[in-house]
């Protein structure tokens, strides 16, 4: 009779060591996506020249947190649909339907997070207008805190 169970998992242990670990293969990630991803450099690009705009438009803390918020969604986003894309080429090549979709789908939830982020700036660019439209945030001295 063959065993049919299903395999288990080992169970990972939780401790520091573990956790500066997870740290070091998350800044790897961050490497290899950073040396073998043009579209992740060209998003961090946007995020570079847009945060800074974030930080000195004359809105509540709130809002700049939501606006820094979701361009660091379209950066989260490409390392996803790069961790899907790499990986489905590692399984194989070969034209697959599967394989196109589950491409597809990734490039599409970095191209919703990149309306999500038109979308936040938008609304709170257009409600914050008024004072936005004079200029005076742009009075050097930055005046970044009250």
């Amino acid at each position: 009779m063959a065993d049919d169970a299903p395999v288990q998992p080992e169970n990972k242990r939780r401790d520091f060591r573990n956790f500066f670990q997870s740290v070091g293969f998350a800044v790897e990630g961050f490497w290899a996506a950073l040396r073998h991803e043009p579209s992740f450099r060209e998003d961090l690009l946007f995020v570079a020249f847009l945060t800074p705009f974030a930080i000195i438009l004359p809105v509540n803390a709130v809002s700049t947190a939501v606006m820094i918020l979701s361009l660091f969604l379209i950066v989260i986003m490409e390392l996803v649909n790069s961790a899907i894309e790499w990986t489905i080429d590692d399984i194989s090549l070969a034209k697959r339907p599967f394989a196109k979709r589950a491409k597809d789908m990734g490039s599409a939830a970095v191209f919703l997070a990149y309306l999500n982020c038109l979308a936040v700036w938008a609304v709170i660019l257009l409600a914050n207008w008024d004072r936005i439209a004079t200029l005076e945030f742009l009075q050097w001295p930055l005046r970044i805190l009250p």
